[in-house]
């Protein structure tokens, strides 16, 4: 364990160091993370792991960039949270290829999953903090679609 940073740390780190380099909005949105972090431990009764650590970093990316989408009438508020996604994504595993998707829900529909609900329950495990939902939910209906109306 000592011979990884683990991944709160770090954010803890970058934002000290945003911190000492001036950059406050970056160290603000890390400190409001670090806090998201805190209060996940709080609600579960332990330290949080990495893979718990991606959860809370995958849903602030998630708030953000839903945020973005509904600022239509404020675009510099809007280019504001889509950065703040990008910022948090540094810190999430690296995303996932359409093709990598595709391949997992190929192997969920293979396996006797055959709606939506049982792919995505199959997938999103697979593929957490690694794909945005909305992209796999895409995904899953395209295969499905494609298998009832191929078949």
């Amino acid at each position: 364990m000592a011979e990884t940073t683990k991944l709160k740390d770090r954010i803890r780190s970058d934002m000290n160091a945003a911190r000492r380099g001036g950059a406050k909005d970056r160290a603000r949105l890390l400190s409001t993370i670090l806090s998201d972090i805190r209060n996940r431990e709080i609600d579960v009764g332990h330290e949080l792991e990495d893979e718990e650590v991606v959860d809370v970093l995958a849903q602030a990316v998630k708030l953000r960039i839903e945020a973005a989408e509904s600022m239509a009438a404020r675009p510099e508020r809007a280019e504001a949270e889509r950065t703040e996604a990008e910022i948090l994504r540094e810190y999430l595993p690296p995303q996932l290829e359409e093709e990598e998707i595709r391949e997992i829900v190929v192997a969920a529909i293979d396996g006797g999953a055959t709606n939506i609900g049982a792919v995505m329950g199959a997938v999103m495990p697979q593929v957490k903090g690694r794909a945005e939902g909305k992209e796999v939910n895409r995904i899953v209906r395209e295969e499905l679609e494609g298998r009832s109306s191929g078949d």
